[in-house]
């Protein structure tokens, strides 16, 4: 079961990341401002190429979670007998 538990909180995390790589892809682009306030909130902004790397990066830790589950589960069907 330990390996059940892993592959489900990669998918979590995965699911995590993703979220938040898409919700910085949205964020629209700040405009060029004068005041400092503005500078430094173009500074906290996400950068989207690394948005979409991080998109990236959250589906191939999915992919490996799933990998992860089955693995666990033809484990146990295997250990019990039964083809789950």
């Amino acid at each position: 079961m330990q390996i059940q538990s892993s592959g489900m909180q990669g998918l979590q995390s995965a699911q995590s990341g993703l979220t938040q790589a898409t919700i910085d892809v949205a964020k629209p682009t700040p405009t060029q401002s004068s005041t400092p306030a503005a500078a430094t909130r173009e500074v906290a902004q996400p950068d989207k190429t690394s948005a979409l790397l991080s998109a990236n990066e959250s589906l191939r830790q999915g992919e490996a979670s799933t990998k992860v589950i089955e693995a666990g589960s033809e484990t146990i069907g295997s250990i019990i007998d039964i083809k789950v």
